[in-house]
């Protein structure tokens, strides 16, 4: 009993110090515990774990950019959201879409005037394959019609095509990966204003590093590929008004200033 327990502390002792491999057939014993607790071990071999990490860092590192410059170079020969969305599903650049169960491209009119933008499909979206289809896009359904807006009349897409698992923050590198999308279908459409829906969504639509709160309430600027500078408002997401209804006020004013700017714009176009 003593020989297996003694045997265990010194596999146990071999582990925390980083010991992978002996050398001969005896091992060597273990210095008294007290010797262990007072002075920390420092693996001979410790330099190999950080350099195999630096090593894995720089390929996914590497792996990111080819992935975003592909999908940078293959957007470039698309121009319709047709091809687009044939292009997205076969796009295997970025892990996300293997834990997915669809690609939720875009969805709405193609001539449309304003383009809602949210950050990622959720599990109802991630289900049905399309944008805001669950309690947060039954939200923004009623919100746009309040001010007058059809549905059916926006066009509405993600930063993302796929659901992070678990509804997870996206990392840095899967929106780099994933923007060339959403910036092409933008330039398909070409319209007139963006109504971004959250934080993450517009600090990676307009490269920014701002909160959600320092960007609402006042008109942004976004240049598509050919220079064309459209206006854009930022605003809080459905899914955070879900969680804190005492904020819908302030989508409210958000979407009146949005319908407000569109009437005068329109009307502003008739008399020319």
């Amino acid at each position: 009993m003593n020989e297996e327990l003694n045997l265990k502390q010194l596999i146990e002792w071999y582990i925390t110090a980083g010991v992978e491999e002996t050398a001969g057939e005896v091992p060597f014993a273990p210095p008294p515990a007290a010797e262990v607790k007072a002075t920390p071990v420092r693996s001979m071999a410790a330099p190999r774990p950080s350099e195999s990490g630096r090593q894995v860092t720089t390929a996914l590192a590497q792996a990111t950019i080819d992935a975003g410059k592909n999908a940078r170079e293959l957007c470039k020969t698309i121009d319709n959201l047709d091809e687009l969305k044939a292009l997205v599903e076969k796009f295997d650049g970025c892990s996300l879409k293997f834990t997915a169960s669809n690609t939720v491209f875009g969805d709405g009119s193609q001539t449309a005037r304003v383009v809602f933008i949210g950050e990622a499909p959720g599990a109802d979206e991630d289900r049905i394959g399309r944008p805001f289809v669950g309690r947060s896009g039954q939200l923004l359904d009623k919100m746009l019609a309040a001010v007058g807006l059809d549905r059916s009349l926006c066009y509405i897409t993600n930063v993302l095509p796929w659901r992070p698992p678990g509804n997870r923050t996206p990392t840095d590198s899967e929106i780099a990966v994933c923007l060339p999308f959403l910036k092409r279908q933008i330039d398909i459409i070409n319209p007139d204003y963006l109504f971004v829906l959250g934080g993450s969504a517009a600090n990676a639509l307009l490269d920014q590093q701002e909160s959600i709160s320092r960007l609402r309430g006042r008109w942004l600027d976004y240049k598509n590929s050919a220079g064309k500078n459209i206006q854009v408002l930022a605003s809080f997401h459905p899914a955070y008004l879900l969680r804190n209804p005492g904020q819908k006020a302030k989508v409210w004013v958000d979407l009146l200033r949005l319908a407000k700017k569109m009437s005068e714009d329109g009307a502003a176009g008739r008399e020319e």
